[in-house]
């Protein structure tokens, strides 16, 4: 018998016996073990990749709700440009009409006060007159012209009562 030959077959009966146990190990153990790993990975991909594309859809939502928010501030910036302005024109008209209403009741008022004044100033003129009129009379009129005046009053007097009584 030749021991070399018996040593290299025994070395190749080892060697597939070696690679049949490896074989063995890694259906039972490793290659089941690689297979959940890889499963597990898969689905974590996958379970991220939807979040990714659950994200992407809430980004371009929040997106479009910011640009509606941009367009609703415009329109409000908008729509209290224009309610200010017409605001400023009718509180400046409503002034304006509340200015003519006192200009023109303030000139009544002074009418009715020029009205007054004329009256007051006519009564002083005509009892400033008379005290004038009246002292001068008497400065002028003694006992023999006061007598005539007199004679000529009751005179014309009975003139008229006589053209009133012929008219009847």
């Amino acid at each position: 018998m030749n021991y070399e030959a018996i040593a290299f077959w025994s070395q190749i009966v080892a060697f597939v016996l070696f690679v049949a146990a490896i074989v063995w190990v890694w259906q039972k153990s490793i290659a089941p073990a690689v297979a959940a790993a890889q499963k597990t990975s898969n689905e974590r991909i996958a379970l991220a990749e939807r979040h990714r594309d659950e994200m992407s859809q809430a980004v371009e939502a929040l997106k479009s709700g910011i640009d509606g928010a941009k367009r609703d501030a415009q329109a409000i910036k908008t729509r209290v440009a224009a309610q200010s302005a017409q605001e400023r024109e009718a509180i400046l008209a409503e002034a304006k009409a509340a200015g003519e209403r006192v200009i023109r009741n303030a000139e009544s008022e002074l009418a009715r006060e020029r009205a007054s004044a004329r009256v007051r100033l006519r009564g002083e003129l005509l009892e400033r007159a008379l005290r004038i009129a009246r002292a001068d009379a008497e400065r002028r009129v003694d006992d023999v012209v006061n007598t005539e005046l007199v004679d000529r009053f009751v005179a014309s007097l009975e003139t008229g009562v006589r053209s009133a009584q012929v008219r009847t």
